[in-house]
């Protein structure tokens, strides 16, 4: 064999198995989706068999968010150690693990134990799956943090279809969290084999070296992710229920507000990659974050059915993009320590959460909801502040070498 047929084989090699680790990144991203999707959708259904309210169950998905932000530090501590891969499949086991436990009967002790782990692999998972997004863009050369996260929105559409087709009892429900378990151990399986494989920090750096993480660039772009899921948490948690109790809405139409934002979601992750080298990574940034806060001020300020959609689905343009673009851009600021960056960066999702949810919250017994969504539109226009950390930053040849993808 010559020298040349040599290198073309070695480069088909490594094609198939950048292609490979694309494939299984995907995968995770979209098992994640439809875990949670189908999880929160079977809400009210095991809200009845375990005989809680409503405020109950407030309570327990607000300790599973908690829970979730000690997960992205057990992603962080693992994938230091074994590397990200590793991490990714721990959680995706963990998950795969506990979801059958809260799929059936169970004493309410148990069932909420089973969610906080549940919220460990979560974190876990979140916090991973986007550690080996940034591995696979790395070794490809181009965007595709877009693309995983479309995976993410398509694939929790499915889990939302799913629970709608089978989950009218909590018997429904248990199959549909089942099925969502045997999933998350297939693509953990699989996924030991064909996720990236990056050196991990102990092993790439010297010890003196290892806690040196650029703190300035995980705070900036830590506020874009709280942001980013303050408007998240607020549409989710709260669009319908304004437009149905507040609008006064037909029950029917109540929900678009939610659908409408999810589809601007789907739409702007698959343009997200193509977009960004055409005009850059600072202008659509700006873009996306003047769009959505437009979006939120639509429904605060005008208190009528249509506005209150079209600006649930103008809020949906920041998510899209902010948060594969924000990931993306967070593992260029060290890519030798790319993954413990995400980790940190990866905990201000869950406060996002928080935040979104129970400051609107306090607002939502009266008239005052709608003003509420000022909320979100403030914070957005905090990104504004720290858009010069998404200026495009080369990596060194040193550590693009010690952070390099390897099978």
């Amino acid at each position: 064999m010559t020298t040349s047929q040599r290198s073309d084989r070695d480069q088909d090699s490594a094609t198939r198995t950048r292609r490979a680790s694309r494939f299984a990144v995907t995968t995770a991203y979209a098992a994640q989706a439809l875990g949670y999707a189908v999880l929160v959708t079977s809400l009210p259904a095991l809200e009845k068999r375990q005989h809680i309210d409503d405020q109950t169950v407030s309570l327990i998905m607000l300790g599973v968010a908690v829970v979730a932000a000690l997960g992205s530090v057990l992603a962080d501590l693992i994938s230091v150690r074994w590397g990200s891969r590793a991490a990714l499949a721990t959680g995706l086991i963990i998950e795969a693990a506990i979801l059958p436990v809260v799929a059936f009967q169970t004493p309410l002790a148990v069932f909420i134990g089973a969610l906080a782990i549940y919220g460990l692999g979560l974190g876990c998972v979140d916090a991973a799956s986007s550690m080996q997004g940034v591995l696979v863009q790395r070794s490809y050369g181009r965007p595709l943090m877009g693309g995983f996260f479309a995976g993410y929105t398509a694939a929790a559409i499915v889990g939302a279809l799913l629970v709608s087709g089978v989950a009218a009892s909590a018997a429904g429900a248990g199959v549909a969290i089942t099925v969502a378990a045997v999933v998350f151990l297939a693509v953990a399986l699989v996924g030991m084999r064909l996720f990236a494989r990056d050196v991990p920090v102990d092993e790439a750096l010297p010890k003196a070296e290892r806690g040196k993480l650029p703190r300035a660039g995980i705070w900036a772009f830590g506020l874009v992710i709280l942001a980013v899921f303050v408007v998240d948490s607020s549409v989710s948690t709260w669009g319908t229920v304004y437009l149905q109790n507040n609008l006064k809405t037909l029950a029917w139409i109540a929900p678009l507000g939610y659908a409408a934002y999810q589809v601007c979601i789907l739409i702007t992750r698959l343009v997200t990659d193509r977009l960004m080298p055409r005009i850059g990574r600072v202008r659509l940034v700006l873009i996306a974050t003047l769009v959505s806060a437009v979006g939120c001020f639509l429904v605060a300020l005008l208190p009528f059915e249509i506005a209150a959609i079209v600006g649930f689905a103008l809020a949906g343009v920041a998510t899209g993009v902010l948060v594969p673009v924000t990931f993306g851009a967070a593992g260029e600021l060290d890519p030798a320590h790319s993954d413990q960056i995400i980790a940190r960066v990866n905990i201000f999702n869950y406060a996002g959460v928080i935040v979104g949810a129970v400051l609107l919250g306090l607002l939502s017994g009266g008239p005052n909801l709608g003003f509420g969504f000022l909320i979100p539109a403030v914070v957005l226009l905090a990104v504004l502040f720290v858009l010069r950390w998404f200026r495009t930053r080369p990596a060194s040849p040193a550590a693009a070498d010690t952070a390099s993808v390897t099978r």
